[in-house]
């Protein structure tokens, strides 16, 4: 019938552009001949039969290598999902850092690189402990030494050099509290971006014009436009690495969306760049003022299913790097 014979040409045309975008990224075709490549319509057959399971295992072998880099540096769930801090897992972790330390995990410099340490090192503590005889056993709270049997092969070996990699990392991270100073070295480079950001939106010609390359280049205009997003690319960021929590969280998470919004749009209706300067300020202002006004410090990790998804991604998005990664709170 003509849809059996529409459906059959459209295989063929389907295993066609397969075989031509694997040979275009150089793919090796296993189990296919010269000979057999000469007769397309065999050759195009097999490719439509054989495409499921090769494309399923292409786009797995992509995954597990994005979710590794992702895990590295806490952004993919490891295991059984996300960690939050009353996890007794993370609740142990935060005990011995207050011991050992004397501040609590979120102090430290990277709370979620510690926690996804310390849950690799349990997952591989546990291989061992297994690889070396001592069976299916629970490694929380013990060392490495005591999840040892002893013995050695390639494999035993391999989890030994891991965790010892491992311990090492942790060791460092474990030790490195984000200071009190350090937040006002970060407050101070958000002055200094303010006032510099200013000068350069509205007179660089005070800061660069003693320099032939001002002129000689034209850079007048490209340094005012710096000058407005400086806003998105230092202001904002500086504020955020303090780590700041509640409403001025908030706040500075709605500007770092905001004020790359407001310097990709405004020059459509401007080419002022003090304007534009002012409205990424008023940006950051309006936010500050809306988070005070509606965020309800209380209402922090109550449940948020009346959240739309997508807000919920950008907002865990913008965690990362701003002392709220996965692990470090809720």
């Amino acid at each position: 019938s003509n849809k059996t014979e529409l459906k059959e040409i459209m295989k063929l045309f389907v295993g066609y552009l397969l075989a031509q975008i694997q040979i275009l990224h150089g793919f090796q075709i296993s189990g296919v001949s010269q000979a057999s490549r000469r007769n397309n319509r065999a050759f195009l057959t097999q490719m439509a039969a054989q495409q499921d399971g090769q494309q399923t295992n292409e786009v797995d072998g992509v995954m597990a290598e994005a979710t590794d880099a992702l895990q590295g540096v806490g952004w993919a769930p490891r295991g059984d999902g996300d960690i939050t801090s009353d996890d007794p897992f993370v609740q142990r972790i935060n005990a011995e850092i207050i011991q050992e330390m004397g501040v609590p995990l979120d102090e430290l410099l990277n709370p979620a690189t510690v926690v996804n340490l310390e849950r690799d090192l349990y997952n591989l503590r546990g291989q061992l402990a297994e690889a070396t005889g001592l069976g299916d056993i629970d490694v929380g709270g013990l060392s490495t030494a005591e999840c040892d049997g002893g013995g050695s092969s390639e494999d035993i070996d391999s989890i030994r050099k891991a965790i010892d990699k491992k311990e090492k990392k942790l060791l460092t991270e474990r030790r490195s509290v984000f200071r009190g100073w350090l937040k006002n070295v970060f407050l101070g480079q958000a002055v200094l971006s303010f006032v510099l950001s200013w000068v350069m939106a509205t007179n660089p010609g005070a800061l660069f014009g003693g320099f032939d390359w001002y002129y000689n280049y034209q850079m007048d205009l490209p340094i005012r436009v710096l000058g407005f997003w400086w806003w998105w690319l230092f202001i904002v960021p500086s504020l955020r690495s303090r780590r700041p929590s509640g409403a001025e969280k908030k706040a500075l998470d709605i500007a770092f969306i905001g004020t790359p919004a407001i310097s990709l749009l405004a020059p459509a209706f401007t080419k002022d760049a003090a304007i534009i300067w002012f409205a990424n300020f008023a940006v950051t202002a309006a936010s500050y003022g809306y988070a005070f006004t509606f965020d309800d410090d209380d209402a922090d990790g109550e449940d948020d299913s009346k959240t739309p998804a997508f807000i919920k991604f950008i907002y865990k998005s913008l965690d990362f790097g701003s002392g709220r990664e996965r692990g470090a709170r809720n």
